[in-house]
């Protein structure tokens, strides 16, 4: 399962290698260079790939000062569906996404970079 190593604004590094796009980090790969729709602005368009791995968890992302907005009915659309969501800033989802990696579970992460 690919870890995060570090992070800071517009960079993060995932068992080893650097990454200076957007990502969805899942346990069999990373997808880098992730464009949302809207931007700043999540919508379910943009998850389609987790959605269809559907993951027990799902940590998200919103950037170094957390300006990528998470609206209700996306949050809402995932835990009806059985995902548990984990929304904070890009710093804060890159521990727990490690965290919940080392208690074992299915997790995935979605993580914008900057902003």
């Amino acid at each position: 399962m690919p870890r995060v190593e570090a992070y800071e604004f517009g960079e993060i590094v995932i068992d080893g290698r650097r990454y200076r796009r957007d990502v969805i980090i899942f346990p069999e790969k990373i997808r880098d260079n992730w464009w949302r729709k809207e931007g700043h602005s999540l919508c379910l368009d943009d998850l389609k790939e987790v959605l269809e791995y559907n993951p027990e968890v799902l940590v998200i992302g919103t950037g170094y000062y957390g300006f990528m907005r998470v609206p209700d009915e996306v949050r809402r659309y995932l835990e009806q569906r059985g995902i548990e969501v984990h929304i904070a800033e890009t710093r804060r989802a890159c521990e727990v996404f490690n965290e919940l990696i080392n208690k074992g579970r299915r997790v995935v992460a979605a993580l914008h970079l900057t902003c």
